[in-house]
C-alpha cells in the first residue's frame, strides 16, 4: 500500500468549484494506485471570521457575533447544495445546522459573560475544519470516491496548551493506527480536518498558525507515509515573493533544512513545524498547486542536489522589533547572557536574531505582546531601548559560509540600503540581516536581480519564466 497524505489549504476548499478540483486530484491519485489520507483546512477566511465572531461576543456585541455565524452558515449550506445531489443532501444539511446551532449557543454564552478564554477560542476556531472536512467527505462520495470522515480530535492528541497545543507523537501514532490505518487498508480515503486536536481527556485544542500543514506532517509521520503533499494556490516554493519580483522562479527541489529556514523567516508556503515530523521519518514533502495540478511543484527532501547558484530563495519577515540591551556594570560578569535570555524564556518570547559584544546585546522579536513586561525585567540589570517597524531579510542557499565573496556581493547589491544587524556564519545555509520595513521590496528586488540573473536550470523552473516573457512580448 502506497500511502500518501494530501493536505488541502483553505483556497483549495473555499467553495464548490475548488472542492470539485480537489476531488479530481484525489481521484487521480487513487487511479494511479496510491492510497490517500486527506487533511483539509477550513474554507478560505472562515477561521478569521470565526475568531472575529468570538472577539465580538467577548466584547458583548452579540448581534455582530451572531450575524457572522448566519453568514457562515449560509456559505456552508451553499457549498454543500452545489456539491451533493438533492436526494443525498439532508444528512449534511442537518450536520451543518446542528454545528451552527451549537456555535450560536456558545457565542450567546460568551456575550453574556463578556469574556473569551483560550479554551473557548479553540472551540470556536475548530468549527471551520469540523465543517469543511464533513462537506468534503460528502463531495468525495458524490464523485464516486470511497471516502470516510474522521473527527481529527480522535487522532491528533495534544497537551492542554490552548491556541498552540503541542502534539503527543506516541498517542497520535497509536490513534492513527486505530482509526485511519484500517480505512486505508480497506481502500477508503480518510478525510480529517487539519489544525484541530484534543487533549487525552477530549478537550478541543488547536495547533496554532499553519496548523493544518502540521496536522498533515503528523499524520504522515505517524503512518510512515511515502510522501506528504501540501496543496495550496501557488506552484511551490519560489525564489522570492512574485508580487515583489514578477520574474521569481519556482524552485524544483530544496532540502528540508533550507525549506525550514525559509518557512521560519517569512516564506508563507509552509509553517516551519510542518517540516519536522517529515524530517524525522525522512518523508519527502511536495508543495503543489490545486489550481494547476499538472505543475510538478517543489519537492522537499533530506538532501537536495547540488546547485551552482549561491542562493535558492529570499524571504522577508516583517513587523519585527530590535531590542538593544546595554549593561556596562556587567562588564566581564559571568552569566550576563544567561540573565538576558532567562527573561525571554520566562515570558515565552522567541528570539529571531542575536548580536552581542562584551556588555551589549541586540536581538529581534516578532511579538510586541509582552514587550513592556520584558523591558521592565531587563531594566533590573541593564539599559533597554527598542525600535519597531523592522524587517529581516533571509537568504537561503547551499554552503553559503564556504563561498568566497558572497558577503561582498550582497552588500554591493544593497549599498543604497542601511543594514542594521547582520548574521552570517551561524548557519551554513542562511545569511540574514535587518533593515527598515519600508526598504523590504527594494532590497528584495536588488538582491533577486543580482543572484538570479543566471539561475541553475536543474534547480529552477526557467521554462515558466521564458513562457511568461514570451507572453508579455506578444502583448
Amino acid at each position: 500500500m502506497k500511502l500518501v497524505v494530501m493536505k488541502f489549504g483553505g483556497t483549495s476548499v473555499e467553495d464548490a468549484s475548488a472542492i470539485r478540483r480537489t476531488a479530481d486530484i484525489v481521484a487521480g491519485r487513487v487511479a494511479h494506485g496510491l492510497q490517500p489520507v486527506v487533511i483539509v483546512s477550513a474554507m478560505a477566511r472562515v477561521t478569521d471570521q470565526l475568531l472575529n465572531a468570538a472577539a465580538a461576543a467577548g466584547r458583548g456585541d452579540k448581534s455582530s457575533a451572531l450575524a457572522a455565524s448566519v453568514a457562515l452558515r449560509a456559505r456552508h449550506h451553499q457549498a454543500a447544495s452545489e456539491l451533493i445531489p438533492a436526494g443525498e443532501l439532508a444528512p449534511i444539511s442537518a450536520f451543518i445546522d446542528e454545528h451552527f446551532d451549537a456555535l450560536d449557543e456558545l457565542l450567546r454564552g460568551l456575550a453574556a459573560v463578556g469574556e473569551v478564554t483560550p479554551r473557548t477560542t479553540d472551540i470556536v476556531a475548530s468549527y471551520g475544519e469540523r465543517l469543511s472536512s464533513r462537506i468534503v467527505t460528502a463531495a468525495f462520495l458524490a464523485c464516486g470516491i470511497a471516502a470516510s470522515h474522521l473527527d481529527a480530535r480522535d487522532c491528533i492528541i495534544t497537551d492542554a496548551q490552548h491556541m498552540k497545543a503541542i502534539p503527543q507523537d506516541e498517542l497520535i501514532a497509536e490513534r492513527l493506527r486505530e482509526h485511519v490505518l484500517p480505512l486505508a487498508q480497506a481502500g477508503r480515503v480518510a478525510v480529517l480536518g487539519g489544525f484541530i486536536g484534543s487533549t487525552p481527556e477530549g478537550v478541543t485544542t488547536t495547533l496554532g498558525r499553519g496548523g493544518s500543514d502540521f496536522s498533515a506532517a503528523l499524520v504522515g509521520g505517524g503512518l510512515h507515509a511515502e510522501s506528504i503533499e501540501i496543496w495550496t494556490d501557488v506552484n511551490g516554493i519560489m525564489t522570492t515573493d512574485p508580487r515583489i519580483c514578477p520574474d521569481a522562479l519556482r524552485v524544483r527541489t530544496i532540502s528540508f533544512d533550507e525549506a525550514s529556514e525559509l518557512a521560519y523567516f517569512g516564506a508563507k508556503v509552509l509553517h516551519p513545524a510542518t517540516i519536522l515530523p517529515a524530517v524525522e521519518k525522512n518523508i519527502p514533502v511536495l508543495v503543489l498547486n490545486s489550481r494547476d495540478a499538472q505543475n510538478e511543484g517543489t519537492r522537499i527532501t533530506a538532501l537536495a542536489p547540488h546547485c551552482r547558484s549561491p542562493f535558492k530563495s529570499i524571504a522577508a519577515k516583517k513587523r519585527l522589533t530590535i531590542i538593544d540591551i546595554v549593561a556596562n556594570r556587567m562588564l566581564m560578569a559571568h552569566g550576563y547572557l544567561k540573565a538576558v535570555f532567562e527573561v525571554f524564556d520566562r515570558h515565552k518570547c522567541p528570539v529571531d536574531m542575536v548580536s552581542t559584544s562584551e556588555v551589549s546585546v541586540s536581538l529581534t522579536v516578532d511579538s510586541n505582546e509582552r514587550l513592556p513586561e520584558i523591558a521592565a525585567d531587563l531594566r533590573k540589570f541593564a539599559d533597554v531601548k527598542y525600535e519597531g517597524r523592522k524587517a529581516l531579510i533571509c537568504m537561503v542557499g547551499e554552503n553559503i559560509r564556504g563561498q568566497n565573496g558572497i558577503a561582498a556581493q550582497v552588500f554591493g547589491a544593497l549599498r543604497h540600503i542601511n543594514l542594521r544587524m547582520i548574521s552570517q556564519g551561524a548557519s551554513e545555509i542562511n545569511m540574514s540581516f535587518m533593515i527598515e520595513e519600508d526598504d523590504v521590496e527594494e532590497a528584495i528586488r536588488s538582491l533577486h536581480s543580482v543572484f538570479f540573473a543566471d539561475p541553475d536550470p536543474s534547480i529552477f523552473d526557467l521554462e515558466a519564466r521564458a513562457e511568461a516573457q514570451a507572453a508579455g512580448g506578444k502583448r
